[in-house]
């Protein structure tokens, strides 16, 4: 399918780019966080508190599966960190569109999200070294995952996009 999807952990990115993108190609852009809490109506907060990660994992899958039964063409689909963590998440995905990971560093991410307070897996006494920590378990499968890597350190949303615009178009056309 000519999707492009963007995956990587929280703050890299993958919302901005995905949206500059979209905007470029003239493509629909799908953030699956916010259609999760269109579809559950209430927030991903919500979920984790009264519900647990275990079961927003199972309806991240259920929206992948969704969205391939949809079959449409033409998309940006920004992730959420943790879906690609999950082996099946990481076949649904390579079947809805090119995957791209959004590569950025502990620091990249801390600077970017410090003081958000929607990031459930970040309410803890020291937020740099859960990063570190979950960034090093989630690298390999976000890696694994990916047909393309790009390092978003030091670079402008604007950047991002026209690099991920030119090679995907490469592979959509081979």
């Amino acid at each position: 399918m000519e999707n492009i999807i963007l995956t990587g952990y929280m703050g890299s990115g993958k919302t901005t780019v995905g949206r500059n993108i979209a905007k470029l190609k003239g493509y629909t852009f799908v953030d699956t966080d916010e259609r999760i809490v269109e579809q559950q109506h209430r927030s991903i907060r919500d979920i984790f508190a009264t519900e647990g990660e275990q079961k927003f994992r199972d309806i991240e899958t259920a929206l992948l599966r969704q969205l391939i039964a949809e079959g449409k063409e033409q998309l940006v689909i920004s992730t959420g960190g943790g879906m690609p963590l999950r082996a099946e998440n990481r076949q649904l995905l390579s079947r809805l569109g090119k995957v791209v990971y959004l590569k950025a560093n502990p620091e990249t991410i801390y600077n970017r999200i410090k003081g958000d307070t929607t990031r459930p897996l970040l309410e803890c006494d020291d937020p740099m070294k859960r990063i570190e920590e979950m960034l090093a378990a989630r690298g390999p499968l976000y890696e694994e995952g990916a047909m393309l890597i790009v390092e978003v350190d030091g670079l402008k949303k604007s950047q991002a996009a026209s690099e991920i615009i030119t090679k995907c178009s490469v592979t959509f056309a081979s």
